[in-house]
């Protein structure tokens, strides 16, 4: 039996770990489906506290794992493929069948980014492909950008990136935006934000420079080919939280994030952190934050109850 299992290996899942380790309840991790979370496909993070100078996505992340491991954190490379959080014993089953049982458990699993699934942009993640303009943003400053999508979040997207860039070019598979009117307003009237209607991404071109150096761009309604130079396309089409294991066993809302009152969950004794819990700031930091939360609750939960 153990203390307390963290699912999840991203920033939130590592601090709590770390914190978890720290107060010497001996965590155990299940480092999940992508061990590091999202940060391990982001070539170089700006916004982390404590690195004046950019640092690897896999390096911050290899950093905070060696950092959990050193007070005493283990972590098992597996995934879980589903819970059962009745009675006292929250019971995880991996993947391959295997079983762990434990007295508190803090759901870190993240949640993921929704792209267009094109191969050319696959494989420019990180190299000019984002879905994180507060993240990325800054890498652009001065240049030219896209952003991909019609919702809440591509018209903030843009708005923010108008701050930083010469130019955003908001490109658009319908002839409105899905977006509340007020974003949509002034995505419109912003003197350097450009929308492309009817349009679908074609195609990511790098020009075997492995970064993004444009778009290759159609008209859905016409099937007209046109070129679009940009240095960074933003993808901003929605996340998808990973909590399948957790369906019918957690509160999830319609997009289905865990709800949470803090960092507890309607299960006594399970936790969540992290942007499986988060859909407003998904960023590195409020994630550790979270974790930190967790670690801190799922110690005074075992603490009353003599653990």
């Amino acid at each position: 039996m153990e203390n307390l299992a963290v699912i999840g290996s991203g920033p939130a899942g590592l601090t709590a770990a770390l914190y978890a380790a720290r107060a010497d309840l001996n965590p155990l991790v299940v480092a999940g489906l992508q061990p590091g979370g999202q940060l391990t496909t982001t070539a170089d993070v700006e916004n982390y506290p404590g690195f004046p100078e950019a640092v690897a996505g896999p390096l911050l992340m290899r950093r905070m794992r060696e950092q959990a491991e050193r007070f005493g954190a283990r972590i098992v490379n597996d995934e879980v493929a589903g819970v059962d959080f009745d009675g006292e014993r929250r019971e995880l089953t991996l993947s391959d069948g295997a079983k762990i049982e434990a007295r508190a458990v803090i759901v870190a699993t993240g949640a993921s980014a929704r792209y267009l699934g094109l191969p050319s942009e696959q494989k420019l993640i990180g190299r000019g492909v984002s879905a994180c303009a507060t993240c990325d943003g800054a890498f652009y400053r001065g240049q030219e950008v896209a952003v991909v999508g019609g919702g809440d979040t591509a018209m903030e997207e843009a708005l923010f990136l108008s701050r930083l860039v010469a130019r955003v070019t908001v490109i658009h598979r319908r002839n409105a935006f899905r977006a509340s009117r007020v974003l949509a307003e002034r995505v419109l009237a912003h003197a350097r934000i450009a929308v492309l209607w009817d349009t679908v991404v074609d195609e990511v071109r790098d020009v075997a420079q492995n970064e993004v150096t444009g778009l290759r761009l159609k008209n859905v309604k016409t099937g007209a080919l046109s070129d679009l130079a940009v240095r960074g396309l933003f993808v901003a089409v929605g996340h998808t939280p990973n909590t399948a294991p957790f369906r019918g066993r957690l509160e999830m809302n319609a997009q289905g994030y865990i709800v949470t009152r803090g960092v507890r969950t309607s299960v006594e004794g399970v936790f969540a952190a992290g942007d499986v819990q988060d859909p407003t700031y998904r960023q590195a930091v409020t994630a550790a934050g979270s974790g930190c939360m967790a670690a801190l609750e799922a110690e005074r939960y075992l603490g009353s109850r003599g653990g």
